[in-house]
């Protein structure tokens, strides 16, 4: 009887050791930096070789100004503005400078990481449109929203690849914040009270994008040497892309043609 409940005792702590997954051959652990999302660490740029990118966006077509915003049907709206209100959908400047066109670096760095900024964006409502027309954020990024008007605002992003949200905003209210997780070039934001209001955000894990003001130009500013994809995107016009390659502390112009 002694002997079997020794051979008992040690087949009970065989098993315990297996279960435990005490090392056998054919156990499966995960290492720590994998538990937690990790591999390889993102590479950071060094300020030391960065260089800058930078260019111009032009329209050889022509511009239709669209039909004019008829804003009656809120009298706080149309009281704002003594001229017509038009679309900003395409507007350009001399030598037809397109604006409004948001430029970002599509592919080359995916071995970096980024941290969003401390300052968050801003998007105002004010004389019942959305101002900026066309900006970006990184990802995580806060962007605060405030009404400049005094009448209520409805806030409705429609994105494809992010956590969509739908806010009122009466006037003289606290400003609003909100932020995307993914990458998601373009998200469109309309009012459902005023549906000729219309603007667009460019949400970007990194912080090389810029939007064309009305000389139509842009820069990326700091950008690590390598190969990149880099793409001009307009809401009525389509996308445009480019290959360039930067050298370290190099500089390169980028030229993007939309029309004709």
């Amino acid at each position: 009887m002694r002997f079997g409940k020794v051979v008992l005792t040690g087949l009970l702590l065989v098993l315990l050791i297996a279960a435990c997954g005490g090392g056998g051959e054919g156990t499966a652990t995960t290492p720590p930096a994998e538990e937690e999302g990790g591999g390889v660490a993102a590479k950071t740029v060094d300020p030391a070789t960065a260089g800058d990118v930078k260019g111009k966006v032009t329209f050889s077509g022509e511009t239709d100004r669209g039909n004019r915003i008829r804003m009656n049907a809120d009298p706080s709206c149309h009281a704002q503005h003594n001229e017509p209100v038009y679309p900003q959908e395409v507007k350009t400047g001399e030598g037809g400078a397109l604006e409004n066109v948001f430029v970002w670096v599509k592919s080359g760095l995916e071995d970096y990481g980024f941290e969003p900024p401390a300052d968050p964006a801003t998007l105002d409502q004010k004389g019942c449109i959305y101002i900026p027309h066309v900006f970006g954020v990184q990802t995580r990024q806060k962007i605060q929203i405030k009404n400049s008007d005094p009448t209520t605002h409805n806030i409705n992003p429609a994105p494809a690849n992010n956590r969509d949200w739908n806010k009122s905003q009466a006037p003289n209210q606290a400003p609003l914040e909100e932020s995307f997780a993914r990458q998601e070039v373009m998200i469109p934001i309309k009012c459902n009270v005023h549906p000729w209001m219309r603007s667009y955000i460019g949400v970007v894990a990194h912080p090389y994008f810029a939007v064309t003001g009305s000389d139509g130009t842009f820069e990326l500013k700091g950008l690590p040497p390598g190969q990149y994809t880099v793409e001009a995107w307009h809401e009525k016009l389509g996308t445009k892309e480019a290959q360039v390659t930067l050298a370290a502390s190099g500089s390169e112009e980028i030229a993007f043609s939309f029309g004709g």
